[in-house]
Order: structure tokens, then sequence, then C-alpha cells
């Protein structure tokens, strides 16, 4: 009896295997990948109301590491930071990973600010929101993925980019 239901047991895994073969489904991968970015071009706006408003354009490169197929690959921002200091903002823009083989992935982000109560009284900024996959060239082709983003102070100018979440590669 045994027997019998470890055989059926490895029947099961091998037909849920083959029916993925067959109809195409692809297996996600798991990533967690960090980047410290380095600022190279900013634009800021700084809004002379009052308000504490500014809006910062930017271009970050660092270089990506953890686990997973970005690994390795040199990282840059496109972004626009629309914050109002001590309160809350809307940072958004594009990550660009590029291997040295010319293969590269973009991913779109949208985070969401929002200052709390910190040590000391000082505002203390948390940085979440979510990545998509948005084009792929080279070794990246066809992948598709989301997961959630995580920006943190690396140094005063410097900032750490976590991303978590699942790759699926094309069939």
């Amino acid at each position: 009896m045994n027997s019998f239901k470890s055989l059926t047991r490895a029947l099961s895994v091998v037909g849920a295997f083959a029916v993925a073969l067959v109809t195409g489904t692809a297996f996600a991968e798991k990533i967690s990948v960090e980047a410290v970015m380095a600022p190279q071009e900013k634009i800021r706006l700084n809004f002379e109301d009052g308000s504490k408003h500014f809006v910062l354009m930017v271009r970050r490169t660092g270089k990506a590491e953890g686990q997973g197929p970005l690994v390795g690959a040199g990282v840059t921002e496109y972004g626009m930071h629309d914050l109002v200091r001590g309160k809350d903002g809307d940072p958004r823009g594009y990550l660009v990973f590029a291997q040295d083989d010319g293969s590269k992935m973009y991913i779109k982000f949208r985070v969401r600010a929002v200052f709390v109560p910190g040590p000391g009284g000082k505002p203390r900024l948390l940085d979440n929101g979510y990545w998509e996959v948005v084009g792929t060239t080279g070794r990246y082709k066809g992948m598709k993925g989301a997961g959630t983003l995580h920006i943190k102070p690396a140094s005063k100018t410097d900032r750490r980019f976590i991303l978590n979440g699942d790759l699926v590669a094309a069939k």
C-alpha cells in the first residue's frame, strides 16, 4: 500500500510538471536585490511658498547585489521625487539594469513617502512602494515580474534601493 501511495504521489508530480511544460506555465524566481545609488545629475525645484515642497529629478547609478538574475548589473535610476519635507511625497521613475553583455531590464517604480516621528522628535522617512518589469532585452528578453521596493538612506547623498519580488522567465 505504501509503495502504491509513493508511486501515485510521484506520478502526480511528474504529471503536473508535464502539464506545466505543455501549457507553457513559467516558474517564478524569487529575487532580492539591493543597490546603493549615488547621484550623477540632479535638477531641483524648490517651492518658495513656505510649504517645504520640492521636486527632485535625479539620475543615480549603482550596482545590483543580492540574489537573482539582476545581480552584478549596473543600475541607473531616472527618478522624479515629489516631496513635502517632513510630511509626505510620491517618488517614481525607472530603474535600468544593464549587464556587460548588453542585456537590459527596464523597471518602473512608484513609492509612497511618509514621514513618521523619529528619535529626538525628528521626522523619519518611510519610502515603500512597488516595481514592475516594463521592458527587456538580451538574456532578460520576455521576462516579466513585480515586487516591493524600499528606498533607504545610505549616506547624506546616496540611497539604497531594495527590491524583492518575482521574475518569470519567458517560455
